[in-house]
């Protein structure tokens, strides 16, 4: 186990593979949900709209985990366990634009909702475990 993401599974996060985000719900039971993530070098980024349950939950309880397996290779994957050290909605519209470019090739995100403030969330790896 590694606090880093191995070399080898960082394809994962330069590919359109859809993340699983689990978060802790106020009862303490976890959901979870798919979203689209990059990594940075230092931390795993998210990004969802203000007010929705993966804010609320991130901003009161900041523990998060993100798997990412490989849609081809179910053998190959990797799963980050950490916390969202920074939460921010700085830059939050140009972020959502680039997953958007990444994951369907559009220049920008084609949901975007009139009046929806976009938040990035930057989960900073505790354990990693990889696969494959």
């Amino acid at each position: 186990m590694s606090n880093l993401i191995p070399e080898s599974h960082i394809v994962l996060f330069e590919r359109p593979v859809i993340a699983s985000l689990g978060t802790v719900m106020p009862d303490g039971r976890p959901q979870v949900n798919p979203v689209w993530c990059d990594y940075d070098g230092t931390h795993v980024r998210v990004n969802s709209a203000q007010g929705r349950q993966k804010d609320r939950n991130l901003r009161e309880r900041a523990f998060a985990t993100i798997l990412l397996r490989d849609p081809e290779n179910s053998f190959f994957w990797v799963e980050v366990r950490g916390k969202a050290v920074e939460i921010t909605t700085e830059g939050g519209d140009a972020h959502i634009d680039s997953l958007a470019k990444k994951y369907t090739g559009e220049e920008t995100y084609p949901w975007r909702v009139p009046g929806e403030v976009r938040v990035i969330y930057k989960i900073l790896p505790e354990r990693v475990v990889a696969s494959g």
